[in-house]
């Protein structure tokens, strides 16, 4: 099965089966608070300045409650980044449909919701930087994986490898084009985006499982 008839998927089907975890409405409530007061601490003092304690008063909790749902900031920082791409694929409906506009679809993706963000978050030299990007990276990763299984594609050593170094490559090459001063529009660089990264999803089908087991 090729790339084009193994990943041709919707984002709606995507968000609904896989990235939106069902949960306990009390659960939800507590981690939208969380993401509320971590929101608000950045608007007031660089992240790494940030505590734990400072998260669970802002949101009027207890640090007991904190670590019952997450094992750190780096944890609720990158559970809030990726609540809220998900929520921009929602939002955007964008469907996966065909085959030509599969990965540019979700490079798209990536794009906008970047310059939605301010620079100090898109800056992987940063530590909000890099949890930014780390959360955006298993997103995509994520939906690449469930296109396969929705179509088929048995997962294994070979479609994880795969996936992980296709959301790095459309993610990595997002920031870029977010950081370059007088960039060209999305649209032109999604289009390289999908010419360099589709042949890689392509070519993973002619690799066997069995050449990534230990010797």
């Amino acid at each position: 099965m090729s790339f084009c008839k193994g990943v041709c998927y919707t984002a709606e089907v995507i968000a609904s089966e896989t990235v939106v975890e069902v949960m306990d409405p009390r659960v939800r409530r507590t981690r939208q608070m969380l993401f509320d007061a971590l929101r608000a601490l950045l608007q007031e003092k660089d992240f790494e300045k940030i505590s734990v304690q400072d998260i669970a008063e802002k949101a009027t909790l207890n640090r007991a409650t904190f670590y019952d749902h997450y094992p750190d900031k780096f944890a609720l920082l990158e559970a809030m980044i990726g609540a809220r791409f998900e929520t921009l694929v929602e939002e955007n409906g964008v469907r996966f449909d065909n085959c030509a506009g599969a990965v540019k679809g979700m490079a798209l993706i990536v794009c906008r919701f970047l310059t939605q963000i301010p620079c100090s978050a898109r800056n992987t030299r940063s530590l909000l930087g890099m949890h930014v990007q780390m959360a955006v990276v298993a997103t995509i990763k994520a939906m690449i994986l469930e296109g396969s299984r929705h179509h088929g594609i048995a997962e294994n050593r070979v479609t994880e490898l795969t996936a992980t170094a296709a959301a790095w490559a459309i993610c990595g090459a997002a920031e870029a084009w977010s950081q370059t001063p007088d960039r060209s529009s999305a649209e032109a660089v999604c289009e390289v985006i999908e010419h360099l990264v589709t042949p890689l999803l392509e070519a993973s089908r002619t690799v066997a499982p069995a050449s990534l087991h230990a010797a």
